[in-house]
Order: C-alpha cells, then sequence, then structure tokens
C-alpha cells in the first residue's frame, strides 16, 4: 500500500518557508485561524497531563517515566480537554506536540489550542512536529528571542500553515496512525530481540566469571551471601587488591568538537564508547589497559556499573562520575568482564533514588579471580561470543535507525502534500472494527515485505 502511493497531480508555490510547495487543491491560513488560544479553570478531578517528545499528550499516570523531573505543582495549572492541541512552549522544538487523549490540567508553559470547525487537530500535530523536524521552531523562536527556544502561541498562531479540506486532514491522520502504528511495533519487536540477546550476552558473561568455563568444577563456598559458590581454585579478593581505583574529574567546561581528548563521561562508557566528546583539557588521563566504569545513574538506570575497557592509545580523559580502574594484579580484559554491571554495585541501587556508587563501594567489591592462565582464556571465549552477541546487536539497531528515518520520512512527505494518502487511506480499516491484534514478529515480517516490493 505504501509502495503504490503517488503524488497529487498538480501543485502550487505555497509561501511557506518550510514547505515551499502544496498540492494545487489545498489553502494556507495563518494558525491563529485555524485554533483558539485556552485558558480553562482547573477542576478538583483533574489528573495532570504530560506532553511528551514523542508526540504522545496523556495522563502522567499512564506512562512509566524514569528520572523524569517536571515538576508536580505548579501555581496557574491550566486545564486540558481530550482533543486539544498541546505545544510544550519549551520543547516543542524538540517535538513535544501533541493531541491530548485525556481531560486533565498542564503546565502553565503549555499552549493549550482548542480546533477550530473542520480543524482535525491530529493533522496539526503531525505537521508541527515536522516544523520541529526541519527545524523550523528552533529558528522562529530563536530569531524572535535571542537565545531561546521558547515557542508561544503568538508564534504558532502568525504562522502559515498548510490547509487541506477536512476530509484530507481526517485521512491523513487515519494513514498515519495506522502505518506509523505498525512501525513501531516493528521497531518494539527488534528491541525485544535486542534486550534478548543482550541478556544472553550478560548470562554468558556472568556464567564465566563466576564459574569459568569447565562444567565440572568443583566448588566452594565463597563467604559472602549475595556471592554465592566459587570454583575451588579460585580466591576471591577485594578489587582495592586487583586495582589501583581513582575517581575521574569535571571536564565540562572544556568541552570542545575540536579538542584532542575523548572525554570518558557516563554515555561514553554505556553506548560501548560510541557517545563520543571531546574537550581541550586532560585532568585524569586513562591509558591503554585501564577499565572506567560509570558510578551514578538514575534509578534502575543502564548505564549503572557498566565498564569500559581501553584497548587503544587515544588521549581519554576520565569525567566526572566516572572512575579508573588500573589492574596490578588481575587481567585487564577479565576484569572488565568480571567488574562489568557487577550485582555487587547494582546492589546498592534501590530503585527509587538516584544511585551513587562511592569510592568504598568499589574498593570493598569481591572480585572471584581464577589463576592468570584460566583468566586469559575466559576472555578469549568471551571475546569470540560477545562480540558474535554484538554484532547482532548492531544489525538490529542499525534496523531500527532506518526505521525511524522511513517513518520520518512518510510523515513528512504525508503532511506536506507530497504523497496523496486519500485512496489509501479508504482502504484501512477502521480503527474500531480492526481484526484482532496479530503477532508483532509476522506483521513486522508482512510490513518489511511490502517495503521491499
Amino acid at each position: 500500500m505504501i509502495t503504490e502511493l503517488k503524488p497529487y497531480p498538480e501543485y502550487k508555490e505555497s509561501g511557506i518557508p518550510w514547505t515551499p510547495e502544496l498540492p494545487a487543491t489545498w489553502k494556507t491560513e495563518r494558525a491563529k485561524r485555524l485554533f483558539t488560544k485556552m485558558q480553562r479553570e482547573v477542576r478538583p478531578e483533574d489528573e495532570v497531563v504530560t506532553c511528551f517528545r514523542d508526540g504522545m499528550v496523556t495522563l502522567r499516570k499512564n506512562r512509566r517515566l524514569r528520572g523524569f523531573t517536571e515538576a508536580t505543582a505548579f501555581s496557574g495549572y491550566q486545564g486540558i480537554r481530550k482533543g486539544d492541541l498541546v505545544i510544550h512552549g519549551m520543547d516543542a522544538f524538540a517535538g513535544a506536540i501533541g493531541v491530548s487523549d485525556s481531560d486533565g490540567k498542564g503546565t502553565p508553559v503549555y499552549n493549550v489550542c482548542k480546533p477550530g470547525p473542520g480543524i482535525v487537530a491530529g493533522y496539526y500535530a503531525h505537521t508541527l512536529r515536522e516544523m520541529s523536524r526541519s527545524q523550523w521552531i528552533l529558528a522562529l523562536a530563536k530569531g524572535i528571542r535571542e537565545r531561546s527556544t521558547d515557542f508561544r502561541y503568538e508564534m504558532f498562531g502568525n504562522q502559515f500553515v498548510p490547509l487541506p479540506p477536512p476530509s484530507e486532514q481526517a485521512a491523513i491522520v487515519r494513514f498515519l496512525d495506522h502505518w506509523n502504528g505498525r512501525l513501531e511495533k516493528a521497531i518494539r519487536s527488534k528491541r525485544r530481540v535486542i534486550a534478548l540477546l543482550q541478556e544472553q550476552k550478560q548470562a554468558i558473561i556472568h556464567r564465566a566469571v563466576t564459574r569459568g568455563l569447565d562444567p565440572n568444577v568443583k566448588l566452594k563456598d565463597s563467604g559472602i551471601p549475595w556471592l554465592g559458590e566459587t570454583p575451588a581454585h579460585w580466591e576471591v579478593y577485594r578489587l582495592s587488591f586487583l586495582a589501583d581505583f581513582s575517581n575521574g574529574k569535571a571536564h565540562e567546561q572544556f568541552f570542545d568538537p575540536e579538542g584532542e581528548h575523548v572525554c570518558v563521561n557516563a554515555r561514553f562508557v554505556s553506548t560501548g564508547g560510541t557517545g563520543i566528546k571531546y574537550c581541550t583539557q586532560n585532568f585524569w588521563p586513562a591509558r591503554r589497559g585501564d577499565v572506567l566504569m560509570v558510578m551514578s545513574d538514575l534509578p534502575n538506570g543502564r548505564a549503572l556499573a557498566r565498564a569500559y575497557l581501553v584497548n587503544d592509545d587515544r588521549k581519554y580523559a576520565v569525567n566526572q562520575r566516572v572512575c579508573r580502574l588500573r589492574p596490578k594484579r588481575i587481567e585487564a580484559g577479565f576484569l572488565a568482564y568480571a567488574a562489568n554491571r557487577n550485582f555487587g554495585l547494582l546492589r546498592h541501587d534501590d530503585g527509587s533514588n538516584q544511585t551513587h556508587l562511592s569510592t568504598g563501594d568499589y574498593k570493598t567489591l569481591p572480585i572471584q579471580c581464577p589463576p592468570a592462565d584460566e583468566q586469559q582464556e575466559i576472555v578469549r571465549y568471551l571475546d569470540a561470543h560477545v562480540s558474535r552477541a554484538d554484532i547482532s546487536i548492531a544489525r538490529y539497531e542499525r534496523e531500527i535507525i532506518l526505521l525511524r528515518e522511513y517513518r520520518t520520512r512518510l510523515t513528512a512527505d504525508v503532511v506536506t502534500g507530497k504523497l496523496d494518502v486519500r485512496a489509501a487511506a479508504a482502504q484501512l480499516p477502521d480503527p474500531e472494527q480492526a481484526p484482532a491484534e496479530v503477532d508483532e514478529v509476522e506483521e513486522e515480517t508482512e510490513m518489511e515485505e511490502e517495503l521491499a516490493d
């Protein structure tokens, strides 16, 4: 169905900077002619509605929020009703624009807009998010208020926007809701595969660094309740005996894309060294063979206690909230595998407060330590198995990136009239009459086959 979409028969100049052409049958109008800014009183039963960067506007309780810091008490809450177009005044440049699915109340920084007769709010949510993606909102806000990203209703209201006939607005929303939903399901299924591969990889690592490679090895009690049994010929040492520990230093004020030092922050470690920032100063260098670990993260954070082994000769500057372990009585590769996401560190995460691992948490961490030759054998084994898993994970992550890019391009082409979806939307089942959900992997396969045609 997507591959059969065609352009409109005729186009005209739009006069709109971020979409120079529109279908000849479409009109343009200032947004303030289409929407009314609302300032409703808050009712006692109103719960908090939040506008997210992915375009969802819903009751806060409907989403699991990790590390969410928006204040829970505002002076000047305003009423929001289901069907309102909500524009986050400070975050619209990042896509925080959508249609509320619930009645409730929201922060005064939201622009709450009621659509006029014949105006489909969902179409303009997609349109504004395209204005965000093209950075028009960011340029507009900064152009009017220097060094600001505040996108107020007055700025929105004065913009000319596309005005398709109401039936086409509805068709566009119906089409995008359907296909964006299918694309999102495909992305979720790939994420689940990635999660399973990550779990499998971690299980292989945990087994190797706590039991070794011999399934019949004789075990003994480690004497540490949470550590359990360990191979009888292994020793358990505190980390401080095996490696020198040191905290990183703050480098933020020296961030510079032209800097010669790789700044090792939590993102760098948690992304396996792909999320790189550079700095011009180096207050705490790291060298080949050092193990770098994240000391602080949000509750249940995925970066906490992540380890990164330095295996090249670049200039590394260890940032604050990251520590440096310099092996002295243990193989560096084995230490990196053994310390990474070690339960002895993760157990300090209570799941509700941000975790800050201390120097003592690291220095007193017990590490199961086999003889040197066995450490090397385990590292070779894990390098081979982990690399295969990482290749598969990278492939799925690349596929997710491509699906997101396709979804973004499809939305942009549809809301600006580069593709005519009227006939395609008419063939879609009504949401209320849609068949029962099929297996997402099966649906993903069907969709990818269609996209490949």
